[in-house]
Formats: C-alpha cells, structure tokens, sequence
C-alpha cells in the first residue's frame, strides 16, 4: 500500500514508521530499566551489602518490626511488587513438536515409509486413486495425534501432583507464627529455620544456634557452612556468615532470619538456568517397552525381507509381493504400546495421590509392586504421633510433689523449640506436648522468659539424642539436658529421690535402669529431665544430677493393624525401627503383630558390634530394631537388600536421607519430614501413615498388573494379524487383509480399548500374592504362551472365516470383509479375557465402563465402514449379509470359550 503512494509521501511515511518505532523501543528500555531501580530501591540501601549491615537498621530499610513480622495486608502488597518467591520451571515440550517427535518414531516411521511406497505403486502403475496412501498416513497421524493428547494430559496430571507436596516455610506474620506457602514470601518477612529444612529465599540472620548449612549446590562446597548472627562480609564464593541462601539446607542448628532477596532476585535465582528442572528419564519399565516396539518393529521387516524375496523366488508381482510385505509390518506393529504405558502409569500415579502417596520418580512405582520388606518408622507412622505426657516421677518411679512436678515442667518448658498458641503446637511434637502440660499446671512460656533467659542452646539430633540450654535465672545460671534416658543416666552423678539428692551407685544405676524398663515394657516412651550448675565453659554432658523421668504415650494407629495383616498376606515382610527403648519397641511392635515371639529384636548397639556379614545374617528373621541412629538405618537396608529384598523404608530427619536413597523405595513423610528427607525419596506420604505405604504397594502391584494386561492384549492380537497374512501367504491364497484394514484394525485395538485396560480396576487377590520376583520381566514365559496361543487362535479363525467365505462362492472383497470383521471384533470381545484372571462372566469383567464405553464405541465404528457403502468403498469393504454377520459373531466370541477351558483347567 505504502509503495503505490507518491514517492515523497512514501518517503515521508516510512521515515515517520522507523522513527516511531524507534523511539518506542527506546522508552519501553527505559522504562523497563526505571522499573528495575525503583524496584531496587525499595529494599533500601545496598542489599547487596545486607550480611554487613546493621541488623535493626536493615530491618528500618525494609520497613519491617523484628518482633511483630510483616502485616498480612503488607506481605500482599509486596507479593504484587516483587512477584513470587519462584524460579521459572522448564516448560513442558510444545505440541507441536511432540507431534513431530511422534512421527518420528521408529515404528511410525516404517508405516510412512510403507505408504510412501504405496504412494509411488500408484504412480508407476498409472492409477489416479491415492486412496491407500493417503488413508495410511491419516491413520498414522491421527494415532500420533490421540499419543499426544493422552501424553499431554498425562503430564498435566503429574504437574497437578507436585502441588501436593510444596516448599512451605515458617514465618512471622501478624505477630504470630504461622507455616506459609514458600512462594508467598517477600522481603521483610521474618522466618524461622530449624535443622532438616530447605532455606526459602535469602535472609539475613537475626539470631542463631549452632547453625550449619549446607551450600554445596550454591558453592560446590561438600562440609556444611557455620552460620552466625555477627555481621560477616563475603568470603571468595560470595558468600557471608551472617546470611542464609535460598538453595541451601540447614543441616544443624535453627535460626531467625530477615528475608532481604526472593526469587529471581536470590542467589539461587541468579543462577536458576543450571539449577533449572531436570529432564524426566524413562523408567526401566519404559525402556523395556521401547526395546519390544524397537525390536519388534526390526523382526517385523526382518519377516516382511523373506517373504519378499519367498515371493520373488515363487515367480510373483514383485509389487504386489511388496505390499503383502507392507502389510505384515503393519500388522506386526503395536503403535499403541508406548502410549499405553505413559497413561497407565499416569492414573496409577493419580490415583495414588487420592490414597495420601505421592510419587516423585515413576521408577518407585514399579519397585512398590515387588517391595518384600517394609521399613517402617513407629512414631506418627505405625503411631498417631499423638505424644501426651500423662506423668512425671523420680528416676525410681515414685510420684513426685507438686514442687518438684512444677520444677521439671518448668526446666522443660525453658528448654525447649516449640511454641503453642491457642492450644496449637509449632514445632517439635515431643516439646510441644512439654508445653501442653505446663500450660495445664499453670506455667506459661511467655512468664518463663522473663524469669530464664536463654543464653545458649542445643537443638536435639537424633545423633546425640538430647537437647540442651544454658540458662541464667534468679537462681543462678545453670544447664538443662532433656532427651533419652539411658543417654542422660550414663552422664549423671546423682538422682532425686523421694524428694532427696542421692550419688548414683552402681546399684543406684541398676534401680534406676530397671524402673527405665519397666515404664518401657508398658509401652511409654520415656524422656529424662537432669540439670547442673556451672558456668558456660562446663557445656560438655558430665556431671548431671538426674531430676526425673517424663512417661508418654503415643498409641498405635487404628489403622495400623489392618496394614500389618495386609503386609503379611502380600508376602511382605513389616519392620519397625525406631529410636526408642528396645521393651517400648518390642510392646508396640507386638501390639500390633509385627513381632512375634521367636523374632529376632537388634539394638543400634548391637549393629555397632556387628561386621557387614553378621549383620546381614541377623537381620533375615529379625522385625524390630530399636535405639538406632540414621547411619544404622543405612546399614539395616543394605543388608536386607543383600538378602535379595526389595526394600522400601521410611524417613523425615535429614540424616535419615541416605537410607531412603539407598532403598528401593525412599519414603518421605509429608507432616513431620523434612525437606531435605523429602527431596531424596522416591513417593511422600501426605498422611504419615503406614498403612498409606501398604496402599501404595496395593496401587504399584495393580499398575504392574493393567501394564501387563495391556502389553497381553495388544501383542496376542498383532500375533493374530500376523498369522492371518502369512499363513495365507504360505498356503497361495490372495491377501486377505490390504494394508490400510489392517492399519485401521491396529488404531482401533491399540487406542481405546489398551487404553482403558489400563484404567482396569485392581484385582481383588492382588494383596494375596507373593511379591514379583526382582528378576521378573514383564512378559514371563506362562504369559507369553499365552499370548501366543491366544494370538495364534485368533489368527486362525479369522483365516477360516476368510477360507470359508472364499470357498462358499463370494467375492474376494466379501471374503476379506468378514475377515476384517472377525479379526476386529474378535480382539474386542478378546479384551475381557485379559482383563481378569477369573471368569470373564465375573462382577469383575463389567465394572471398568471406561472399557465397556470402548468396547461400545469400537463396535460402532467397525459397524460404521462396514454398512455405509461410502465408507465401505474408502476402506475396499462391502456390507455383509445376515448369514455373514452372523458367522463374524460366532466366530469372534471362540477366544472366549476358548479362555474360559483355558482357566477352568488352570493351565495358565
């Protein structure tokens, strides 16, 4: 338009246009540089110089009160500025080109080739219809097309399950602690970080104790990094002291810490393309699926080569020779297989999500059906992790007065992590329940304060297993020590008793070891409380005066029981460890039928004793280890896995991640676990509760099982196809099926129905059988005897109906109509006999309506091109008579009856 103007005004316009243009992309830079700097600015001054700067003074710069936290309305207003605390997550392959990627596989690409060929037979012999092509590659299309679909769907499904299992951090909002969405952080905000947890955005610390953090992923740094209030400059990787970085895990120690950096912002941020979402890898079950298709796709051009040269041998049309070859590929391929796996392991996986577990790696799915041993946590997970303290007495078991009650209460509530609001806990379950029953004796923690002051602490770790204070008080300063009691008798001197300080003898030792395992033996777990004065160099645990021991008690999961009993009829093994007393242990674990008297109970102590050869002995009939610390679970696993067991075990601390990577199958609670325990399992458990894992096993062993039906159905009915071309092939009969029938027969059976067998509901006996052997494929030799009795029966029938129906005198198109029709509808009804391992008449058989709708559908459409003569000429078909119709029914429903003998006699 702009060149038939006049050549001034053209000049004029284009001038103007590039001007324009230029000047809008110069505002539009600016503008997105002011943006940046107000952006920027809004932080104060220097954020990159936070870790320096004064603390309070930071704080003023954010515009943030250090012991209120942000406002709720405030925290929003800057979530709208600065955006979410996330990193860009790698976008899932365009349709577009997994399209294409479908085109290109291997299998897909022999069909194209094939009617490429057809194309050029058309060309050479002068016949203007291009029909077979053309039919050839809208079928390839669409059944690429329908992979697609399902794949993308597929994904969108496991996308849906990583929102199950979010970052969440602990922040002070409105002046009260409150656990938030990780995402939702912004500068300003005060959050508290505590051993096992990942660091959600980068802060400044505000106070600290005995903080460690891991940075490796940041600084490539493997030993953990001390962390400390005092303002640090950076060292040479760029990083301070004084600061935590989001990316990083706390590995020991807890903090409070000033959010200053989120996001993109982050150091994580700055470096988010390397640490970017890692490419999903096929399972192992995948790949050997790939490799059948693959080899199955080579065989078949290996078959359609000898036949080709049989034909040219025999004297025949080297173009029709040809196409018979095409057709045999065609009817060897199972186009449908490989999405067939993807979707089936995307509902297993979904509907996985609905029973509490969700699964991170695909590869667990499979490992959770052959699982044989179940390592299993006890508290909150064979238990309700419902700790109430019902009493407090001296280390000899006798009640204490109500000075002494309050005196323990008090030392235990001063030491200790949790907080409770409004009757809520925050933080450690155990501390909480310390609070709890403070709160009800009428002692509250926020009183404490301002009598105990807390000069320095030691969180708890399940290395040490006690937890710590130094505290100064109007009494004088003086070190509280809470934790395991065997742990703390062996470091005390002396014990209350009746009121009065006693030296502990070594029968004073005996007494009170014995009170210990008489509590243990009711199923309490038990807690000491001990103290001692001195000054802060006298930290080390020595010298303790033992005040008392605290009982709880945490019964086991209603739930649990029926789990145990499931276990032990699936051939799986149920095992409990556990960090508490051996006679607790053994009471639950017997409570709950997981021990049994003749079952062996090992100790971490003993483990400690043990070489890797007697350990792996011992464990064979062993079901209960107690008073283990993490590195000992890493050595139960092992041993049970040198066994021949498939192991799945269960963790939530951050030493416990080992184990749960060296299992087959790690599993991270939900609740309780930490973030580092949940990035390095394979499934998380929402509920923390065992018998989720026994659903899980339930769930993998009927994904195992719709994978194997839906591999079973579709390589006997492409054994079918097979047989019927070259058994005409070697007998001289004309081709009974042309190539684009076939193909429709394949886009018929390999895509609704496979699909819905997939969806097929879980066998009822699935929980009564032992595990899959480890060695176990997923075609045995039972069933690939069957598929290829199955196949080889349902070739035959449809070659008689093509025989037949020659012989009676009608037309070839008849006769390879019925042979269509049976070769069809016969794999339809064969269907019903691959989704059950009972009856086909069973409950079972009817039940999955996504497989009856398929059944239904297919049944149509074959119907379809078959009666309406249009259709019919595209697909070289033509209408049947009755008597014909009613030979195809007959003859379809043989693999039935066929099946049926089959499973009666129990050969199979």
């Amino acid at each position: 338009y702009i060149t038939k103007l006049p050549t001034s005004l053209s000049t004029l316009f284009l001038n103007f246009f590039c001007f324009s243009v230029f000047t809008k992309l110069v505002c539009n830079y600016l503008l997105v540089l002011c943006i940046f700097i107000t952006k920027i600015n809004i932080l104060g001054a220097n954020m990159q110089e936070f870790e320096t700067a004064d603390i309070k003074e930071l704080a003023a710069s954010l515009k943030v009160n250090l012991e209120r936290g942000l406002s709720s309305e405030e925290a929003e207003k800057r979530r709208s500025s600065f955006g979410s605390n996330s990193l860009p997550v790698k976008k899932h392959t365009s349709f577009i080109k997994k399209f294409l990627s479908g085109l290109s596989d291997f299998m897909v690409i022999i069909l194209m080739i094939a009617a490429a060929v057809s194309f050029i037979i058309s060309l050479v012999n002068h016949d203007p219809d291009f029909t077979d092509p053309i039919i050839i590659l809208c079928i390839v299309f669409v059944n690429t097309l329908l992979g697609v679909i399902q794949e993308t769907r597929a994904e969108k499904a496991i996308d849906a399950l990583k929102e199950l299992t979010p970052l969440k951090a602990s922040v002070l909002r409105d002046s009260s602690p409150k656990t938030i969405l990780a995402k939702d952080l912004v500068p300003g905000d005060i959050i508290f970080l505590e051993s096992g947890k990942n660091v959600p955005a980068d802060a400044r610390i505000i106070s600290a104790v005995s903080l460690f953090c891991d940075e490796s992923s940041l600084t490539g740094e493997a030993v953990p990094a001390e962390k400390t209030a005092i303002p640090s400059k950076r060292d040479s990787n760029g990083f301070s002291k004084s600061a935590v970085y989001s990316g990083s895990v706390v590995t020991a120690g807890k903090a409070k810490a000033l959010v200053t950096q989120t996001g993109q912002s982050s150091a994580i941020g700055k470096i988010a393309s390397m640490l970017n979402t890692a490419e999903e890898t096929d399972t192992p079950l995948q790949k050997k699926l790939q490799k059948t298709g693959k080899l199955l796709g080579i065989s078949a051009l290996v078959i359609c080569f000898i036949i080709f040269l049989m034909g040219i041998i025999e004297g025949g049309n080297v173009l029709e020779v040809f196409m018979l070859s095409v057709s045999l590929a065609v009817a060897a391929i199972p186009e449908g297989l490989p999405s067939v796996v993807t979707i089936v392991l995307a509902i297993g996986v979904k509907r996985m999500a609905k029973n509490e577990v969700v699964v991170k790696k695909l590869k667990s799915v499979e490992a959770l059906g052959s699982a044989t041993v179940i390592c299993s946590d006890k508290t909150g997970t064979l238990t309700k992790n419902e700790m109430t303290l019902t009493s407090v007495v001296d280390p000899f078991g006798n009640n204490l007065d109500d000075k002494e009650r309050i005196r323990i209460l008090t030392l235990s509530a001063v030491c200790n992590s949790a907080t409770l609001k409004d009757g809520a806990a925050f933080g450690n379950e155990t501390d909480a329940s310390f609070l709890r029953a403070a709160a009800a004796a009428g002692i509250d923690k926020e009183k404490l304060a301002r009598t105990y002051t807390v000069l320095s602490e030691t969180p708890f770790s399940s290395d040490k297993k006690y937890s710590a204070a130094y505290v100064s008080s109007p009494a004088g300063n003086q070190f509280i020590f809470k934790g395991a009691p065997d742990i703390i008798l062996s470091h005390s001197v002396s014990a209350l008793k009746n009121g009065k300080t006693v030296p502990i003898t070594d029968a004073i030792k005996k007494e009170i070891e014995e009170t210990i395992e008489r509590f243990a033996a009711k199923g309490y777990r038990i807690l000491a409380v001990a103290h001692k004065v001195g000054s802060h160099e006298s930290l080390n645990l020595s010298s303790l005066i033992l005040l008392g021991i605290c009982l709880f008690l945490d019964p086991p999961r209603e739930e649990a029981y029926e789990a145990v009993k499931l276990c032990k009829k699936a051939g799986i093994r149920p095992v409990m460890i556990t960090g508490d007393h051996v006679l607790t242990a053994k009471t639950i674990a017997e409570d709950l039928k997981i021990y049994k008297k003749g079952d062996r109970i090992i100790s971490g102590a003993e483990i400690d004793k043990m070489c890797e050869k007697e350990l792996k002995n011992a464990v064979k009939n062993a079901t209960v280890f107690a008073r283990v610390s993490p590195e000992h679970k890493v050595k139960i696993v092992k041993a049970f896995k040198q066994n021949g067991n498939i192991v799945a075990m269960t963790g939530d601390g951050v030493n416990d991640a080992p184990a749960l990577k060296n299992a087959d199958i790690g599993c991270a609670m939900g609740k309780k676990g930490t973030d580092v325990a949940k990035n390095a399992a394979d499934i998380v458990l929402l509920d923390d509760n065992f018998y989720s894992i026994v659903k899980g096993v339930r769930e993998g062993r009927g994904i195992f099982d719709n994978i194997r039906k839906a591999v079973h159905f579709l390589l006997s009915s492409n054994i079918g196809e097979i047989l019927t071309i070259f058994a005409a092939f070697i007998l001289h009969l004309p081709t009974p099926l042309l190539p684009i029938q076939l193909l429709w027969i394949n886009l018929i059976t390999d895509s609704l129905p496979a699909l819905a067998i997939g969806a097929e509901r879980i066998e009822t006996d699935v929980m009564t059988r032992k595990p899959k052997p480890q060695t176990e494929g997923l075609i045995t030799g039972r069933l690939a005897f069957r598929m290829f009795s199955e196949g080889i029966l349902i070739g035959l029938i449809a070659l008689f109906s093509f025989i037949i129906t020659l012989s009676s005198g009608h037309s070839l198109e008849t006769a390879r109509t019925v042979c269509f029709a049976v070769l069809c509808l016969s794999q339809l009804i064969h269907s019903f006999n691959v989704k059950t391992n009972g009856s086909v008449i069973s409950a079972q058989s009817f039940k999955n309506r996504s497989h009856l709708l398929s059944i239904l559908t297919c049944t149509l459409l074959l119907t379809a091109i078959i009666f309406i003569s249009p259709l019919a000429s595209v697909f070289s078909l033509t209408p049947l008579s009755k008597g014909s119709t009613i030979l195809v029914i007959a003859l379809s429903f043989i693999p039935v009856l066929f099946d049926e003998i089959i499973k009666k006699l129990k050969l199979f």
